[in-house]
Formats: structure tokens, C-alpha cells, sequence
């Protein structure tokens, strides 16, 4: 079965247009005959929203009962059973609402919707969906300074990236604004504190920004897929992109600089610097420069990129074309004037062979200072042969001529050392091959021309010792001179291997994702079109020939290109144990690359399972808070259930040992006091184990929209008449959150009640509730006595009581059960030491999420703001 399409429409904050744009398609859709159902719209009571889906076949949402109350969700078996063509289902990052039946709720046990809409598009069905950008995982820190809010609701990149079509709804700030004040967004009611919170305007740009950009790095991806999949070498400029050539030079500091100029003319320009890594030995790069270069790329905000190839030119344009650059910047040749009349260098041959990329040569101090001598022993190439043989040529003639005219003053002895050096000559710069050849053609000239009998092929018995050392001597410095360029070459070849892997090293440290920046310098290093990760299934065949199917294999990771399904699609695979293989795309990798391409198949290896290994401690970290909080939450039972329990018990004693004759208002004050305290046993029993079993992930809180000014007059009354000295300080405005009231007022009891038994009865505490960073905070503060500096942070530990002055009394739970409560809203509890002495508790809250993903159900009940409460906080104030 072809796996379904999914659309995504993409937006900067809600109100844009993202559901009008979805149902606009669907409808299109729809007039031109195709099969589509609404799965789940929300119109947040919009009435343009309500017409659109007017006319549209929707599938009846599934009811999902929860602690008592009754939410709505999409019906996922219903619209699979229902197989339309295209379903329409808005808010991709949306969080289901878990179901306490058996059978997995309304969503097929997924926690998020997204996970349904994959389940629609493993079922081949096409999927229109809704995104806000600030609930992109990669985007959720930047979103948080930018507007204050923490986003709960949050969606994997890779979920979107892997969309077929991503469009992006756009809205000038102020023309979202206007929407929001005519009611076209949320509610009246919500209107003036979304205005003047979250939908600022320069909140709105930012996330305006992001929005762009992020969909042009994901339409750079799409370019890059259909430009290697089509084989198309050419630059597009789409999207300027600078590439300076670095040479491990001095020089190199001017270039980047330079550079970084250039690509500072254009907003959003990249600027990448690139090293060619010679393997002929040739390279003169000092790596103290290419470190310091390197760093200060990174600071201008570019990338750092090696590779290794011998013809620099066709080195540095290949991977400027792979990178779709438009323009390259080179530094003046620094050759003196007689070598750039006979060679045109690498700049000459790299602006005339550059195409449609600009190259700019930039002038430096260095320039035509000339270059670190070449050592002649620095490889045996092709054209080093010639030149030896160019060498002798040349040289023969030569030695010849001068000896000839100093025949009279030299002897045979002479004769032949001046040929041995010629040989010796052309050993040095061509190699064993030309040296040998000019040896035995110096013989045959010393045995003609000037070894007696000269005219003669024939040597005298007094000569043929000295021609056949001469040819050994020849032979042998030849050899010696061969192998010593040979290793030469490879300890060159092997210096450049070296610094690729250290660069790779450094790439894979700083990236937060090390197998993809792997493969990425893979991609790069070799100039390869794609490079996949392959691991077998589990359930793989086990003979080597069906391996080579592509069910057998799953994808990893992969760059570049469409990512291969089976060894067999790439050109080269390396493998790197029985489940993992590496492979490529693009050409196959000489013998010489092999052996660093299987090192960074190992690293590929090492990358991928620290990756799980991290996945798999996050996971143990999140078991670990969850056990903490579990175990102090439990170890307050013991405080909490043993007063209520004695006196129920002593209760129950007296009614045993009385008589029949007992009085029976008596007998109804015990009964009376027995049912309290059972009763009184019963609700900490269920405060208690109720935030046990959230953190356990059994059930979760109820959560509702809540006022801190009107939750504190309620907790004041629970305190009773000890908490009437309490002076309380809240400000006009104070934001709402996002709570469980009956956790919150527990929380509030708590704090309040343990500051007024711990404050003397001349300082009664004080609770202030403030906004601070996107967090509504609660601070109790009191002057109480006798808590050491060191011993403040042990207030909120299992078994420690603050402010306990009988030094017999039983220690118990403390505030650690306040702190796992608070904990389990979504806030924390810390202590902080009072002006003047004493202790001070803050209580921190996230303010209630107002953009669309973060509003409460529809069905949640929200509690109003009552005038009579307000009043009674005054009241309280006061005194």
C-alpha cells in the first residue's frame, strides 16, 4: 500500500490562517471530486471556521472520559475504518487526552496526535494538518526567551522535514493584531491579555522570522535532493553562498575576512571556508594557521570544511558546486612573476574553469613573496617521470659536449662520476624508472666515447670494474631515491587523512547530532552525493543472498540524496559489523580512501550508539525524578494518616469500654469525632496517593484555568483563625495558570499554615504573589527563628521540620509533600533566606499557555472571577 501524502501549513502564531487555509483545500479538493473527510477541526468558536467545514463530510469525534469529566478527540479507528482519500486534521502538535478505559482511548494509545496522523499515512491516506512554529522541538528554548512561554506542546523536526508539502501561512504583525482585537481569534475576554502578552509586536516578528527561515532551510533541503537526483552540477543562485579557499597560510585571516564582508551585503547569505588537504605532499598548511582560521570562520558565523584531493582547482570548484555556492574567494598567488608566466597557478585555473561562480582574487601581504621551496622528493607522479626523463635528455648532452672538451685534462675515472651525477641528477627528480634508463645510456656513451679503446664497443679489463660500479651505484641511489619520494608521499597522504579526522572529530564534538554532522563530513570530505546508514531488521533473513533485499535493511541516518534502501543501490558500501554498513553514493572511493572511509564507518558506529545510549539515559533520568518524587510524596503518608488515625481509634476505644447507659449525646460527640477524623483520613489519603500514581503516569492532574488572587482567600480559610494575622499582597493584574485548584489549595494550606505555627505571634507572615518570568510566584515569608544558613535547603527534604522548637517532637514529612506537589503542577518550591532572619518559601507556577495548542479543552470547567472573593481578599489584606 503507497503511503499517504502529508501537507503541512505552517504558521508564525496563532490566528493567521492556518485552519482557513486547511479548510480551503479540502474543499478544493473536494470540488474536483476527491474523497475528503474532516477528522478533527477546532473552530474556537469561530463562525468563518464553522461555515468552511459546512458542506465537508466530518467523522463524528469519540468521547473520552477522564477523571470524571468527558473530552472530545478524533476518532482515529473511525476515519481508518472510514478510508477517505485526503483527511483534514488540525493541530499536528496537539497532546491527546488520555482515555482510563481499556481500550486505549479515542487515539489508539498514542500520547500525540501526530502519531495518529502517521498511522493515517502508513494506511495510505493523504493528510492536510495545522503547525504553529513555536512548537517545533529544535525552536522550543528560542520561543520561551522570545515570548516568556514555556510550550508544553511539542513536535519532533524530523516529523515536519518529513512532509511532502510545507506552506507557509504569513501575516504581518499588525495585520494579526487587527485580527485579534475584532474578535476573529479568541474570545472578548482574552483579547486585551493576549494583546498585551504573547502577541506583542516584536514578539510576532521573531517568531515571523523563524517561521521564514525555518521553511527556507527546509526548501534548501528540497533543492539539494532534486539537484543530486537529477545529477545536475551547475550553480543555482537561489541563496548566496561565499567559499573562501584556505591554504594553511598567513593569509588566510584576510580572506575570511574579506569573505564574511561579502556575504554580510546579503541577509541570510552563508559563508562556508574549505581547506584542500593534499595528498601529494605539496601542501605547505601550518596547522597552528588552520586552527586559528578555523575559529574565527565560527565566529563570523560560518562553517569550517576540509577535503582532500591533489588537483586543488578541480578540489576547491567541486565542492563548491555541491554546496550550490555563488561565489569563491581565493588569495593572490604568492609565486614569484616567472612561475605565473609558465603556470596560471590555482587561481588562473580555477576562475576559468569556475562557470557561473564568481571568483574574487584578493590581494595580501603575501602575495608574491613566493612559496616554501618544493622538496624534490615529495612524490613520484606522472609528471615528475617526465620531468626526469627531460632531465636526461637534455643533461646527456650536455655532460658529453664538456667532457669532450676537457678530454685532455681529465681521466677515465673522472669521466665516468661526471656521468654518475647526471644519473644521480635525474634519480632526484624522475625516479628509479628514468634514472635507470640514464644509467645505461651514460655506459653506453662512456664505453664509445671516451673508455679505451675509445671509438670501440669493447672496454678494456682496466675498465669493466668501474662500468659495472658505475651501474650499481646508479641502480642503487636510484632505488633508495625512489622509495624515500614513495614514502614521502604517504606520510603526506597519511598527514592529510589525519587532519580530515580531526576535523571530523571536532565536527561531531560541537553538533548535537554526531551521526548526522558524520555523515554530513563524509559527504563532503569524499565528494560523494549521499551517504546512508543501513542496520538490519530484526526480523532480516539470515542467508548473505537475501540480505541484499531492500526489506531486510532500514535507514539509520542518511545525507545528501534519496537515502538507499539496500547495499545494492549504492555505488560503494562499507561494512561495519554483521547489522551496519555504510553506504555511498556518488563514486567509488579509491584504495586509498578505503581505509579512512572504514574509520568513519567505526565512528558512524560509536555516533549511533551514543545517541541511543543518551535516549536511553534520558529515559532513566525521567524514571529517577519520577521514583523521587514518588518516594517522598509517600514517605509523608506516615504524618499525615497517623493523627487523624489515633484519634479516630481513641474514638472508637471510649465507645467500646462505655456502658449502655451512656448518655447519648455522648456516644453522638465520639461518633461524630470518629467519622471527622475517617473522614479527615480519607481525603490525605487521596491528596496523598493521587500525586503517587501522577508520577507514576497512572493518572494525571485535573487541570484547570486558575486564579492564584482567588485560590488564596479559600486556603486563608482553611489555616482558620491562626492564619487571620496573615498580611497578604497581591497586584491588580495577576495572570492566570494552568492548575489542579484542589492540588494548588493544598499547596497554599501547606505553605501558609507552616509559616504561622513556625512565625512568632509579633511578626505574622506575609505572602506576596508576583509575575516573573513567564511564572506567577507565590512567596511566603516569615521571621521565624532558630533555622541555620546551611540547614535552609533540608526544609523541603523527607523528614525535616522547619521551625520545629520541641526538640522531642517526632519529625516528619515536612514540606517534602508541598514540594512534590508543586512539582506535579508543572512548578517547584524553593527556599530562600528572609531580610532580617527567618525564611522565606516561593512558590513558582508557569502562567497559563493563551496561544491555540495551550488552551484547555473545551470541556474543562474554567473558574470565573467572583467579585465576592476579590472582596474577601481585600478583607484579608487589611488585616
Amino acid at each position: 500500500m503507497a503511503r499517504g501524502q502529508l501537507r503541512v501549513y505552517l504558521g508564525a502564531a496563532p490566528g493567521v490562517g492556518k485552519t482557513y487555509k486547511m479548510l480551503e483545500e479540502g474543499r478544493r479538493r473536494a470540488g474536483r471530486g476527491t474523497d475528503v473527510v474532516v477528522g478533527l477541526v477546532e473552530p474556537h468558536g469561530r463562525r468563518i471556521i464553522e461555515e468552511l467545514v459546512d458542506g465537508l463530510e466530518v467523522v463524528p469525534r469519540k468521547k473520552v472520559v477522564y477523571r470524571g469529566a468527558t473530552f472530545t478527540e478524533m476518532d482515529l479507528d473511525a476515519v481508518l475504518a472510514r478510508r477517505p482519500q485526503v483527511a483534514l486534521v488540525d493541530e499536528l502538535a496537539h497532546t491527546n487526552v488520555p482515555s482510563e478505559g481499556a481500550g486505549g482511548g479515542s487515539h489508539g494509545g498514542n500520547a500525540k496526535r501526530w502519531q495518529d496522523i502517521e498511522q493515517l499515512l502508513e494506511a495510505g491516506i493523504t493528510v492536510v494538518t495545522t503547525l504553529n512554529i513555536q512548537h517545533l522541538e529544535s525552536l522550543n528554548d528560542v520561543v520561551e526567551q522570545i515570548t516568556g512561554v514555556v510550550q508544553r506542546e511539542t513536535i519532533p523536526d524530523e516529523v515536519v522535514r518529513r512532509a511532502e508539502q510545507i506552506e507557509l501561512v504569513d501575516m504581518t504583525p499588525e495585520a494579526l493584531r487587527r485580527r485579534m482585537a475584532h474578535g476573529n481569534v479568541y474570545r472578548p475576554d482574552k483579547i486585551e491579555a493576549a494583546l498585551g502578552n504573547y502577541f506583542r509586536v516584536g514578539n510576532l516578528t521573531a517568531l515571523r522570522e523563524l517561521a521564514l527561515l525555518w521553511v527556507v532551510d527546509k526548501v534548501d533541503d528540497q533543492l539539494d535532493r532534486y539537484r543530486a537526483g537529477h545529477h545536475i552540477e551547475t550553480t543555482w543562485e537561489t541563496r548566496e553562498r561565499v567559499v573562501v579557499a584556505l591554504t594553511g597560510g598567513p593569509e588566510g585571516d584576510t580572506l575570511i575576512r574579506r569573505a564574511g564582508r561579502i556575504a554580510a551585503r546579503t541577509k541570510g547569505a552563508d559563508l562556508m571556508a574549505v581547506h584542500v588537504a593534499r595528498s601529494d605532499g605539496l601542501a605547505g598548511a601550518h596547522p597552528a594557521h588552520l586552527a586559528r582560521q578555523r575559529m574565527l570562520v565560527e565566529d563570523l558565523g560560518g562553517t569550517y570544511h576540509q577535503v582532500v584531493g591533489t588537483d586543488i582547482p578541480a578540489a576547491l570548484l567541486d565542492f563548491a558546486r555541491g554546496v550550490n555556492a555563488t561565489q569563491l574567494v581565493l588569495g593572490a598567488s604568492r609565486r614569484g612573476r616567472l612561475a605565473q608566466m609558465l603556470s596560471p597557478g590555482v587561481g588562473g585555473t580555477t576562475a576559468a574553469e569556475s562557470g557561473h561562480i564568481d571568483v574574487h582574487l584578493v590581494t595580501h601581504e603575501e602575495a608574491k613573496r613566493g612559496r616554501r621551496p618544493v622538496r624534490i622528493t615529495a612524490g613520484l607522479t606522472t609528471g615528475r617521470r617526465l620531468a626526469g626523463l627531460a632531465v636526461a635528455a637534455v643533461g646527456l648532452p650536455l655532460v658529453t659536449l664538456l667532457l669532450d672538451r676537457l678530454r685532455p685534462t681529465l681521466s677515465p675515472a673522472d669521466d665516468v662520476l661526471a656521468y654518475l651525477l647526471a644519473v644521480l641528477a635525474v634519480a632526484l627528480v624522475g625516479g628509479l624508472y628514468p634514472a635507470l634508463l640514464t644509467a645505461a645510456a651514460a655506459v653506453a656513451v662512456l664505453d664509445r666515447y671516451f673508455l679505451p679503446p675509445a671509438g670501440t664497443v669493447s672496454v678494456g679489463p682496466a675498465n669493466q670494474f668501474a662500468l659495472v660500479a658505475f651501474l650499481a651505484v646508479a641502480v642503487a641511489v636510484s632505488t633508495v631515491v625512489h622509495l624515500a619520494a614513495r614514502r614521502t608521499a604517504e606520510a603526506a597522504h597519511a598527514r592529510a587523512e589525519a587532519e580530515t579526522l580531526s576535523t571530523v572529530a571536532g565536527s561531531v564534538l560541537r553538533g548535537e547530532r554526531p551521526l548526522q554532522a558524520l555523515l554530513k563530513q563524509v559527504l563532503e570530505t569524499f565528494s560523494l552525493t549521499g551517504v546512508t546508514l543501513l542496520e538490519l531488521t530484526p526480523e532480516a533473513p539470515p542467508t548473505p543472498d537475501q540480505r541484499h533485499e531492500p526489506s531486510a535493511w532500514r535507514v539509520v541516518a542518511s545525507v545528501g540524496g534519496p537515502p538507499c534502501t539496500s547495499p545494492d543501490e549504492g555505488d560503494a558500501d562499507v561494512p561495519i559489523d554483521a547489522c551496519l554498513t555504510l553506504v555511498l553514493r556518488g563514486h567509488a572511493p579509491d584504495a586509498a580512501d578505503r581505509r579512512v572511509l572504514e574509520a568513519f564507518a567505526a565512528q558512524a558506529a560509536l555516533a549511533l550508539r551514543q545517541e541511543r545510549l543518551a535516549q536511553q539515559a534520558a529515559a532513566v533520568q525521567s524514571l529517577s525524578e519520577t521514583d523521587r518524587t514518588r518516594t517522598a510524596l509517600l514517605g509523608a503518608v506516615r504524618d499525615e494518616v497517623r493523627a487523624p488515625l489515633s484519634s479516630a481509634r481513641a474514638a472508637v476505644g471510649r465507645l467500646r469500654r462505655r456502658d449502655d447507659s451512656a448518655a447519648d449525646a455522648d456516644r453522638a460527640l465520639l461518633l461524630a469525632s470518629a467519622e471527622e477524623n475517617l473522614r479527615q483520613l480519607e481525603r490525605s489519603v487521596e491528596d496523598l496517593l493521587d500525586p503517587d500514581r501522577l508520577q507514576a503516569g497512572v493518572v494525571d492532574r485535573r487541570p484547570r484555568l486558575v486564579s492564584v488572587a482567588e485560590a488564596l482567600p479559600r486556603a486563608l480559610d482553611q489555616v482558620g483563625e491562626a492564619g487571620r494575622g496573615v498580611r497578604v499582597e497581591v497586584p491588580e493584574e495577576v495572570p492566570e495558570i494552568y492548575a489542579d485548584p484542589a492540588l494548588l489549595a493544598r499547596v497554599l494550606v501547606s505553605l501558609i499554615a507552616d509559616a504561622v505555627h513556625a512565625s512568632p505571634r509579633d511578626e505574622p507572615p506575609v505572602v506576596e504573589v508576583r509575575e516573573r518570568s513567564g511564572q506567577v510566584e507565590v512567596r511566603v515569608i516569615d521571621h521565624r527563628p532558630g533555622i541555620p544558613v546551611a540547614d535552609r535547603q533540608k526544609v523541603v527534604l523527607p523528614w525535616a521540620r522547619p521551625g520545629d522548637r520541641d526538640s522531642q517532637q517526632e519529625s516528619g514529612p515536612g514540606l517534602a509533600l508541598t514540594r512534590g506537589l508543586a512539582q506535579a503542577m508543572g512548578g517547584d518550591l524553593r527556599d530562600e533566606a528572609t531580610s532580617g532572619g527567618g525564611l522565606t518559601l516561593a512558590l513558582s507556577l508557569p502562567v497559563a499557555d493563551l496561544t491555540d495548542g495551550g488552551q484547555p479543552p473545551p470541556d474543562l470547567e474554567v473558574q470565573r472571577a467572583d467579585p465576592a472573593i476579590l472582596d474577601r481578599l481585600d478583607t484579608w489584606s487589611r488585616r
